[in-house]
């Protein structure tokens, strides 16, 4: 067994080079030789979203607050909420974010393949961003 206290791991800011706006990120734990999955708490402040990205092994988010929109490559811009499990399929381009006035917190979890968790692309647009 092994227990991470929470505050053990130092929050960091969200790298402009992968997100638009103010994040935080909260890491939860890493991949190590019995696990090759992570997670994160990110939270995202109003207007705050990822750049297009996607994930070898796929990506879960579980929304614990606020209200954040999510969108995959060709599907709609969609609202997620508090409680909603999104689902991302291994190879998937996608984005998400919090609402323009709405703060949004998820847990962010993927998995590890060959020391790798994410393929980051290009930023999401103000257009892209507000299509709904």
């Amino acid at each position: 067994m092994d227990i991470t206290r929470n505050g053990s791991n130092p929050s960091g800011r969200g790298p402009a080079e992968w997100f638009t706006g103010t994040v935080r990120i909260d890491p939860l734990f890493a991949a190590n030789d019995a696990r090759r999955g992570a997670a994160s708490a990110v939270t995202f402040e109003p207007g705050a979203r990822t750049a297009w990205h996607t994930h070898p092994l796929g990506q879960t988010l579980v929304v614990t607050s606020g209200l954040g929109l999510v969108q995959r490559e060709g599907g709609p811009v969609e609202e997620i909420r508090p409680g909603d499990v999104v689902w991302f399929e291994p190879g998937e381009r996608h984005w998400h974010g919090a609402s323009p006035t709405v703060a949004m917190t998820h847990v962010a979890i993927q998995e590890h393949k060959d020391g790798k968790v994410v393929d980051w692309l290009e930023h999401v647009t103000d257009e892209q961003y507000g299509a709904r």
